[in-house]
Order: structure tokens, then sequence, then C-alpha cells
């Protein structure tokens, strides 16, 4: 829970207890992820449960807990695709050993490049040494069906 709190307090930039459109936009752009606050919006639909067009920290958790998928409603792929889009930095349709390094360090997180690495070729089945789409859906769905 403490791991989750800092994250959530990364991104809640002004400190307010919950985070906006504006602080989402500006945590990617510092993870060089060009994204439009349209598209923030729409990502942020899946947090915001209570419509508020902001995430409070039981927002976060239960989304995180959840492992950021819907229930069965026929968007788990759209929502897969988002999560992974925010680590696909560059937008080549891989997410390499320096994206999750970066997004990990963003997100205060201590993780060392080894150790991203290693994160990387457990769930690496074509040995590229990145992660693709199928790679990371695999991952995030991993018992949770």
């Amino acid at each position: 829970m403490d791991d989750i709190r800092k994250v959530f307090n990364k991104f809640d930039k002004n400190g307010d207890g919950k985070i906006s459109c504006s602080e989402v936009v500006d945590n990617l752009s510092e993870l060089g992820t060009k994204i439009s606050p349209a598209e923030v919006e729409l990502i942020m639909q899946e947090f915001d449960k209570d419509g508020d067009g902001y995430i409070d920290l039981d927002e976060f958790v239960d989304f995180i807990q959840n492992g950021g998928l819907g229930d069965s409603s026929g968007n788990d792929s759209k929502e897969l695709r988002d999560a992974f889009d925010l680590y696909d930095t560059n937008k080549n349709g891989l997410i390499s050993v320096d994206e999750l390094h970066s997004v990990m360090k963003m997100l205060g997180l201590k993780c060392s490049l080894g150790d991203c690495r290693k994160m990387i070729r457990e769930v690496d089945e074509d040995g590229d040494g990145n992660v693709n789409f199928e790679e990371f859906k695999k991952m995030m769905t991993k018992g949770l069906a």
C-alpha cells in the first residue's frame, strides 16, 4: 500500500489528494510521452468511479489492485492498450528496459536497470529484450481471470 501511495503522491503534484487531468499530462510529459488532454480524460474515466473528473486515492488503489482491468465490460483490451502506451514512451510498440526504468523512476519506485532487465526477461517470450503488447497483456491478465 505504501508503494501505491507513493505513486499516487507522485502524480498528485499539488498535494490536494486528487489527480487531475493536467497532473497526468505533466507527469507523462516528464516521461517524454506526448498525449493530449482529451486522451488523458478518456484514460481517467477508467479510474474515476464517482465521475468528479479527478482520481482520488481510493479510486487509484482500486484501479491498481484490480490490475487496471474493467469488470468484464469488454473494455479490457482498450484499458490494457492504454496502460501499455504509458510505458511505451517512444511509441514503437515495445517496452524497452530503458522505458520501464524511466517510468519506474518517475513513479518514485526504486528499481535498478538490472531489476528492469530481469522483469522484462520474465515476460519476454520472443527473446527480443523488449515487451510487446501481447506479452504485456499476458503478464497483466495472468491470475486475474
